[in-house]
């Protein structure tokens, strides 16, 4: 399963509705963007890639109070072993009322291409 799939899985069993990319339509008061970073592959045998690292940035949106969904979403991803690389809170857009914060995952698994 792609890390975009999984991390749709995850925030979708928590009630959150998710998007990659962009949120499509009119936005509901809690909603997250997955935004892909990187993928690498960080450790090589014989030429050939052994280990691939994929990373990308949940952007949580939220007009309530954020809290207690970013803990429920942090608590999700640690134990589908998920690496938490950052966790920021970004701000409050005054034109849309949003809280923005922001969670950078990484995904490390063997590569089987």
């Amino acid at each position: 399963m792609s890390i975009l799939a999984e991390l749709n899985s995850i925030l979708s069993s928590l009630c959150v509705l998710v998007e990659t990319g962009v949120f499509s339509g009119s936005p509901p008061d809690e909603y997250c963007v997955l935004t892909p970073l990187t993928e690498e592959f960080v450790l090589y045998g014989d030429n050939k890639p052994l280990i691939d690292v994929c990373e990308v940035r949940i952007s949580l949106f939220s007009r309530h109070n954020y809290l207690a969904t970013k803990e429920r979403i942090i608590k999700s991803l640690i134990s589908a072993d998920f690496v938490i690389t950052s966790r920021r809170y970004i701000g409050h857009e005054d034109s849309t009322s949003f809280h923005h914060v922001s969670i950078d995952v990484a995904k490390i698994g063997e590569w089987g291409g």
